[in-house]
């Protein structure tokens, strides 16, 4: 009985490795309950069956010397059946436990109650719109700036998805009629002028002005809107990210392999501590973070495509195999640093969407010059681009011809549009970044993956 039960969980350990989907089922906290008391139940009862056993044989009729050898070999044995029952447990108290501190039981009061419909959990949408945000909150910094800014939005049918890369300084974001800054900022956001009023600021601002947002710690609310209005779609939840703690998950996962197109000197202002070495390498936690990073010798354009590739990177090598194999790590890493509106109900269904994501094409684009300026964006412009990108991404039949995007992650170049550009205010981090190479759309053909 012992060795069906092991062999069935072999099987199914190695059907998970093949396909992540065969776990999602252990995302939803009544399954992990059962699975965690099951594997303690049967791990007990094989600890008495043994001890039993044991007993029923009478070793007190042995000499010494054959009582202390025989009750050694039954305490390996007990340790030897339970073992993989407790392992088992492990992995879904670390699951669970990681779940329960990214995912929050309660919904945010911002974001419409979904109703909890297995069949239908997304409601009657064919996209969802995920905001993904890298912060820089650190114990030397006061509050949060928003540096890394990326919408996903999937196609859940198929999980084609776009990228879309906003600049952390770009400026004068509008708010919809809806939203509380609107009344504020009426002609975009005009927060420490002259040459404020980036969008890496709206966060921080709306989570310092609790009296003008209604509330607080409003400020991912002020940031999905901007962004949300910004490129003509709704944004349905975010994801936070602590940089600084990036480099815990990817060293989790045993580091990154990417393709550096150039020299990446790392480190402070200056680039003291070290240099990625352009070709393919196989990048460290604290070197991924700075890939992503590092503006020495470069600029925000070029930095955003990087971390665009990082996200590519992490999405492509973090295998099924891979999770199981260090799962333990990267749940301790992810709850560490991650903050989300999803609300725990929506945790499976997310899992399998992932998965269609994981599998499906990654286009991107990014709102970058010189046919995008941030000091004095051309709105209609980025939600006409938004929309074809979109529209691309859902034809089947050739590859998404999506605007703005490059062969490398060193720079972009959009195709032609008639929409005419507005001269730019240049702020100091507004180097354009200028690539003549165009034709790719992929994730995997910009970054070489």
């Amino acid at each position: 009985m012992y060795a069906v039960l092991l062999l069935a969980l072999l099987a199914y350990g190695l059907s998970v490795a093949g396909d992540l989907s065969n776990a999602t089922f252990l995302t939803n906290d009544g399954a992990m309950g059962t699975v965690i008391v099951l594997a303690a139940v049967f791990a007990l009862a094989w600890f008495a069956l043994l001890v039993t056993s044991y007993i029923a044989l009478g070793p007190s009729r042995l000499p010494q010397q054959g009582q202390v050898l025989t009750g050694i070999v039954v305490g390996v044995l007990c340790v030897a059946v339970m073992s993989p029952f407790a392992l088992t447990a492990n992995y879904v108290v670390a699951a669970r436990d990681s779940i329960g501190a990214i995912f929050p039981s309660h919904p945010d009061a911002d974001v419409p109650v979904a109703a909890k419909d297995p069949e239908n959990p997304w409601g009657d949408k064919d996209r969802v719109n995920f905001l993904l945000i890298g912060g820089d909150a650190a114990g030397n910094r006061t509050g949060l700036r928003t540096d890394s800014m990326n919408v996903a939005s999937v196609d859940l049918k198929t999980g084609a998805t776009v990228l879309f890369s906003l600049p952390r300084n770009l400026q004068h974001v509008r708010f919809p009629a809806g939203s509380p800054l609107h009344k504020q900022f009426p002609n975009g956001f005009m927060a420490e002028l002259p040459n404020g009023g980036l969008l890496n600021e709206v966060w921080q601002y709306a989570n310092d002005n609790p009296q003008l947002m209604g509330g607080r710690n409003k400020g991912p609310r002020a940031l999905m809107d901007a962004i949300g209005y910004t490129l003509g779609l709704k944004i349905d939840y975010y994801m936070l990210m602590n940089m600084y703690g990036f480099a815990d998950l990817v060293d989790a996962i045993g580091g990154l392999k990417i393709r550096v197109e150039q020299d990446v000197k790392w480190g402070g202002l200056y680039g003291t501590a070290g240099t990625i070495k352009a070709g393919y390498r196989k990048l460290s936690g604290e070197e991924a973070l700075w890939y992503g990073r590092s503006r020495v010798g470069s600029d925000d354009f070029s930095r955003m495509a990087r971390q665009r590739c990082v996200i590519g990177a992490f999405a492509q090598q973090a295998t099924p195999t891979v999770i199981l194999t260090r799962f333990e790590k990267i749940a301790s890493a992810a709850k560490r640093l991650a903050q989300t509106n999803i609300p725990r109900h929506l945790v499976q269904p997310l899992v399998e969407l992932g998965l269609k994501v994981k599998n499906a094409k990654i286009t991107s684009l990014q709102f970058v010059p010189p046919e995008f300026y941030s000091g004095r964006p051309d709105w209609a412009k980025i939600r006409q681009a938004t929309r074809k990108a979109i529209a691309d991404s859902m034809r089947p039949a050739r590859r998404a011809q999506t605007a703005n995007v490059s062969a490398s992650p060193s720079g972009t170049r959009p195709s032609p549009t008639r929409t005419r550009a507005m001269s730019p205010t240049q702020t100091p981090t507004q180097t354009p970044t200028k690539n003549p190479q165009k034709g790719a759309q992929s994730i995997d053909d910009l970054c070489g993956l």
